[in-house]
């Protein structure tokens, strides 16, 4: 329940910023061409509009939104890795090595998180805190703010912290997940949600000239792309063709002419 809330949290976040980051610039960008034209009363209200805070807020808000972004590509597998060379493994050394993997990418961002907690604390975010609580604050740094904004610098950088925080915990996530199922997140660029129906796939690829993808690392569930069959259903498929085969040549040695020939 605490997961699923999260995860909606996460997709509702990077939605809002990305849509109004792009609403914002839209509007920037209005103001400054239509400001331009020599309109009574409209020109002389946009002039009298500031929107030079505008640039600095969508910076911010794209920050935000790569940083929760890359949490969310984490957990959806979105984010595209080189695997030429785990994905030729045997399923046990590829397995050890998707975990190295994922460990390593969680001590990364949780190193990531631990430093820019540190930086934010003290950039001024001690400061607002005893400040807000009514503690002694001494000679604590009050921090520096934004130019535009005027915002105090450590909310901006919060996005560090925060957002590498997310990160590490999707990590994690996706690592005790593989470990139990063997699967990691796959991610199909092609669906939309809500707009593309669930359709039986043939068992076989049907495209002669389809590649590996070697984008992402193959899991110990998932086989090659346009391969739909489990490693099972192919091995009974091989011994199939094998019997199939032993019969004919069978057959072809208990043809009467051969049988006289060999006599």
């Amino acid at each position: 329940m605490i997961n699923k809330a999260l995860n909606h949290l996460e997709e509702l976040l990077v939605t809002f910023l990305m849509g109004a980051a792009t609403v914002i610039i839209f509007i920037s960008v209005m103001h400054r061409y239509l400001s331009g034209y020599d309109i009574p009363v409209l020109q002389d209200w946009l002039l009298s509009l500031n929107v030079g805070w505008a640039q600095e807020l969508c910076i911010i808000m794209f920050v935000w939104m790569a940083k929760f972004g890359a949490a969310y590509g984490v957990r959806t597998g979105i984010h595209v890795g080189v695997d030429v060379l785990i994905n030729r493994l045997d399923d046990r050394m590829r397995g050890k090595f998707i975990i190295f993997g994922l460990l390593a990418g969680a001590l990364f961002t949780g190193t990531i998180a631990t430093l820019g907690a540190t930086f934010v604390w003290e950039n001024g975010a001690h400061y607002a805190f005893f400040h807000f609580f009514g503690l002694e604050m001494g000679d604590l740094y009050e921090g520096p703010i934004t130019p535009d904004l005027e915002v105090a610098t450590w909310i901006v950088y919060s996005a560090i912290p925060l957002g590498s925080s997310l990160m590490c915990f999707r990590f994690l996530q996706v690592c005790v997940a593989f470990i139990r199922t063997g699967e990691l997140p796959h991610h199909d660029h092609g669906h939309v949600e809500g707009l593309d129906e669930e359709k039986t796939l043939p068992d076989v690829n049907l495209n002669p000239y389809a590649m590996d993808d070697n984008l992402h690392m193959h899991d110990l569930k998932h086989t090659m792309v346009g391969e739909r069959r489990s490693g099972e259903e192919r091995r009974a498929d091989e011994d199939k063709r094998r019997t199939g085969e032993d019969r004919r040549t069978g057959d072809e040695r208990r043809i009467p002419g051969r049988e006289g020939d060999q006599q």
